[in-house]
């Protein structure tokens, strides 16, 4: 048998939202153990479940899973404690995890074998755990702590919120649409924001206010690389955020050597990255690697992501929420240009948070339903378009040339969908 991964210390960081599995043999009190570190109502224990459904094995894990998937629908923490000790008893954890877009984690206990029950069972179980246990993020858990020997206690558990969960910044903050490499028009609107610039690209804000880059920071404009420069500078002085946008993940894959398209203006934005040296370019590849799909802002009244993102999706995490945050509502068809038929969320948008977005570009800043898209098509003759939050008032600068050509015209904003308290 291979060794067994480390034991973990010290206090555990686990996340506010999503799913924690406690597991152990029975008599490692995996239901004792979660009632010590975390609120009654959080706490769902499986032999407590059989004990419901008259001891049935099957039925009270049915049951646990019924329970935890409404708190999860919530978006509650949700612990689960048992002997799980194999993987197809932890298979439906991560599983029902996954479906609610919210992480899973695992708590091990492992105490010594003599202070377990002698019995077969038991010591076979331990057996099983240990057989097991190097395989647990391979089945889906992002985090893996291990409480090993006597002392199984942790010394405290600290929440951390889930990465999009920004909702302590209370701005005021300047939105920013889709600039794609038009840096003379980003300096234009920035300068229009109060923003100064300077020849070196660096940025003083006017006090207490951040910008928001929507993403789609590059291709198609004259500069991308001085946007990468400048946005950079802003998000690394604390004065700025940045989302990110497909057009910067595809910039991101090509920097980290994997096989992409240099099409729609990527192949001089990475000769643009290139020619200022490879250590611009691995500060380009960290700083891209770093973003956001999504940001939840001010208490949860404003979520900004790329291409937008319905209710159901706020401050959640997983693959189904990065691919809408990224490309929208996407199904794998393409329209009669050749582009990706992109259906129009906004327009069955209910939910009670300000929507701030991008990616499709319209001729104006379109406002719909308490969503707003910013990308205006600058690179495309257009305009770049800002935001002020919590003013209301848009901002917008004329592109200085048309720098790219569109695969099909930008649609006009209906009547209905015009922004209204533009300034």
């Amino acid at each position: 048998m291979s060794a067994l991964p480390a034991a973990t210390s010290g206090p555990l960081h686990v996340p506010a939202r999503g799913l924690i599995a406690v597991i152990g043999a029975d008599g490692s009190d995996p239901a004792g153990w979660a009632a010590r570190h975390f609120a009654p109502e959080e706490v769902l224990d499986l032999g407590t479940f059989r004990a419901w459904v008259g001891g049935d094995a099957a039925g009270g894990l049915d049951a646990l899973l019924h329970v935890a998937g409404a708190r999860l629908s919530w978006g509650l923490l949700t612990v689960i404690a048992g002997p799980l000790v194999r993987p197809v008893d932890r298979a439906p954890l991560v599983a029902l995890a996954r479906a609610h877009d919210l992480p899973a984690s695992v708590v091990v206990l492992d105490p010594p074998r003599a202070a377990l029950p002698r019995t077969d069972a038991v010591q076979a179980q331990v057996t099983e755990l240990h057989r097991t246990l190097g395989g647990l993020e391979k089945e889906g858990f992002r985090r893996v702590w291990v409480r090993r020997g006597p002392g199984l206690e942790a010394s405290g558990v600290r929440r951390v919120p889930l990465a999009p969960d920004r909702s302590d910044l209370r701005g005021p903050f300047d939105f920013i649409g889709d600039v794609h490499g038009c840096l003379p028009e980003l300096r234009d609107l920035l300068g229009a924001l109060g923003y100064a610039v300077g020849e070196d690209l660096s940025v003083t804000p006017p006090p207490g206010r951040t910008a928001v880059f929507v993403g789609d920071l590059v291709d198609r404009g004259p500069d991308s690389a001085g946007v990468l420069h400048l946005v950079m500078g802003l998000v690394r002085s604390g004065a700025g955020l940045c989302l990110l946008g497909n057009h910067d993940e595809k910039l991101a894959r090509a920097l980290e050597g994997r096989s992409v398209k240099p099409v729609h203006g990527l192949d001089v934005t990475l000769a643009q990255v290139h020619a200022r040296g490879e250590a611009f370019a691995g500060q380009v590849r960290a700083f891209l690697g770093s973003l956001p799909t999504h940001l939840v802002l001010d208490g949860g009244r404003v979520v900004v992501a790329h291409a937008g993102l319905p209710e159901r999706y706020h401050g959640r995490v997983g693959g189904r929420v990065r691919t809408f945050a990224l490309y929208g509502d996407v199904n794998g068809q393409k329209d009669e240009y050749g582009l990706p038929v992109r259906g129009d969320w906004a327009a069955g948008y209910r939910g009670g948070a300000l929507v701030v977005y991008g990616h499709t570009p319209h001729l104006d800043v379109r406002a719909l339903n308490g969503t707003v898209n910013l990308d205006t098509g600058c690179a495309f003759g257009g305009k770049l378009s800002a935001l002020r939050y919590p003013e209301g008032q848009v901002v917008q600068v004329p592109a200085r040339a048309a720098y790219w050509v569109p695969a099909k015209p930008m649609p006009a904003v209906p009547e209905e969908a015009r922004f209204v308290g533009e300034g």
